[in-house]
């Protein structure tokens, strides 16, 4: 009986393949991708023409003509015409299941004034059966022409009987209309809980705005999806990562259920792209009493790491400063309430990563990025050394002294290059152009010696790669006001934002021996462009679109020609 695997010239393949290798000496690939221009990633073989794949992994890179002996009669063959293929896009920073509802949300970014942001929302509640809550919106305030928050009084007219909870695009505050302050029991005498605010207006009434900690007063009573809503809309999320050309997602601060969603997919075969999901910190002997380590599971489907919020964001005036803000010098910003007291935050982080789990760490604002060091610095004094990737999602603002402490400690800069081109609009008025000068700082943590993970934030930015290489590249603002880059000495390379957003983001969870470049062993998950983004004038990435996507040798996507 032959084992169900064996190792042929340095690579794990199946086991009937090896046997038909063995009985006539020609090997016959499940895929061959051939006529192709590979960016490889890997330095050893930088560019290839074809690439052959058994299973769900790379058995050969080369010439087309090297790799012709690998096409047998069951071989699928895809003739790529010349165009540029890549690895996989492996984004290190997504809400899945958020961004994946949100697609049939209510649509409020583009909203250019209260009243259009007010009739939008109404629009949509009169679609809605009654009782069901008007979600999602990731508005923004600062594309109104004369900004300002909105209040509960632009859309209360218009959702008399509608319960409405919006947020704002960075996920830090949300709008409630009148009937959702009432099923969640805010009035005027409601205490905001640590690490949050109720804005209130000059008579002291609830705006509707809710900051950071103060959301989860909403969120409490607004019903969770059923499993088969939850299913549908993972399901659309993944059709929606296919056609983008991302082959892996670190999904942050899911729900166990929504990790129960993701199995049960997996083992209905339709899991189209690979997830390491990072439940929050606070829930870390979830994972720990029952033994789950750092990068624990399937090349599908991990466990093993922790997300945490130590600030707010900059939008949202929640990023946590050493100073105030240039526009409001009344504050700071907020510690969130995971911060509060700051020493049970340490405790919890210690024993997480004596359990073996993985920390990662959101920090936007200059002093939450410095305490969450001294935090990490507290983790390995505790422990000792090892190899633990520690992550700060986020990184926006750093202090210049704590550049050298990020290389130090290995701490991963897990950043999204298309949040700098969006606040890069208005950033310098709320925290002055000193600050700015180290804000979103690729290039100076490439300079440092820190390692870079790429990915987006979804649904905080757009999921499509394109548009985050776009931003390292260019750094040029949504609004044409920097077409030659804003804080234009923190560029980085393409082929360095690319390496980042594949190998780099596979190191920063654990998988840089299974994926991130095209080498042989490696899976076999690849991207085909309609056009060679290194030969496009960096202006035009952005346009660049995805032709096909390759998961474990299988296509999960292929566009219409």
């Amino acid at each position: 009986m032959l084992p169900a695997a064996v190792i042929l010239s340095g690579v794990l393949v199946p086991a009937l393949a090896a046997a038909a290798f063995a009985a006539d000496a020609r090997p016959s690939a499940d895929l061959l991708v051939t006529n192709a221009r590979i960016w490889t990633g890997d330095p050893a073989r930088p560019e290839a023409e074809a690439l052959a794949a058994i299973g769900e992994r790379i058995v050969a890179v080369g010439s087309s003509a090297e790799l012709e002996a690998w096409r047998g009669e069951r071989t699928r063959v895809i003739d790529a015409r010349r165009r540029r293929v890549l690895p996989g896009f492996d984004d290190s920073h997504v809400h899945f299941l958020d961004g994946s509802a949100k697609l049939a949300q209510v649509q409020l970014k583009d909203a250019l004034s209260p009243e259009e942001f007010g009739r939008r929302i109404g629009d949509h509640a009169r679609t809605l059966p009654r009782g069901e809550w008007v979600l999602g919106g990731t508005w923004d305030d600062q594309a109104f022409a004369h900004p300002r928050l909105p209040a509960r009084q632009d859309v209360d007219a218009l959702t008399p009987e509608t319960p409405v909870f919006v947020e704002r695009y960075d996920g830090h505050m949300g709008l409630a209309n009148g009937v959702a302050l009432k099923l969640a029991g805010i009035t005027r005498e409601t205490e905001a809980p640590p690490g949050g605010e109720i804005v209130r207006d000059a008579a002291g009434e609830p705006t509707g705005i809710l900051k950071d900690a103060a959301m989860g007063l909403a969120y409490r009573v607004i019903p969770p999806p059923s499993r088969e809503g939850r299913l549908r809309t993972i399901r659309a999320g993944l059709r929606h990562a296919a056609s983008l050309g991302i082959t892996s997602v670190q999904d942050m601060n899911p729900s166990y259920d929504d990790v129960a969603a993701y199995a049960e997919l997996r083992e209905r075969n339709e899991l189209t792209l690979r997830v390491s999901a990072a439940p929050m910190e606070t829930q870390w002997e979830d994972q720990a009493k029952v033994g789950l380590r750092r990068a624990f599971g399937s090349s599908w489907l991990r466990l093993g790491a922790l997300k945490g919020y130590a600030d707010g964001s900059l939008g949202s005036t929640t990023a946590f400063f050493f100073e105030p803000y240039r526009d409001d010098p009344t504050t700071s910003g907020l510690l969130s309430d995971e911060m509060h007291p700051i020493g049970a935050m340490r405790e919890r982080l210690v024993k997480a990563d004596a359990a073996g789990l993985q920390l990662c760490i959101h920090a936007i604002g200059d002093r939450a990025i410095s305490i969450v060091l001294d935090l990490f610095e507290d983790v390995v004094k505790a422990n000792g050394p090892r190899d633990r990737r520690l992550r700060i999602e986020h990184a926006q603002h750093v202090g210049p002294r704590d550049f050298p402490r990020f290389a130090r400690l290995g701490v991963i800069a897990s950043v999204q290059p298309y949040h700098a081109i969006d606040d890069g609009r208005w950033a310098e008025s709320r925290i002055g152009p000193e600050r700015a000068k180290t804000t979103y700082a690729f290039r100076t943590f490439l300079d440092a010696g820190v390692r870079l993970a790429l990915g987006t934030d979804w649904p905080v930015a757009p999921l499509d790669p394109m548009q985050t290489l776009y931003a390292a590249v260019t750094r040029a603002t949504l609004d044409g006001r920097h077409p030659g880059g804003w804080m234009p000495e923190q560029k980085v390379t393409l082929a360095e934002a690319i390496s980042a957003y594949t190998a780099g983001a596979a190191y920063a969870e654990f998988q840089e021996e299974d994926k991130g470049t095209l080498s042989p062993g490696k899976l076999a998950d690849l991207v085909e462009l309609s056009e060679d983004v290194f030969a496009v004038p960096p202006e035009r990435i952005r346009e660049v679109r995805v032709v096909r996507t390759i998961v474990g040798g299988s296509v999960v996507f292929e566009r219409e020609r």
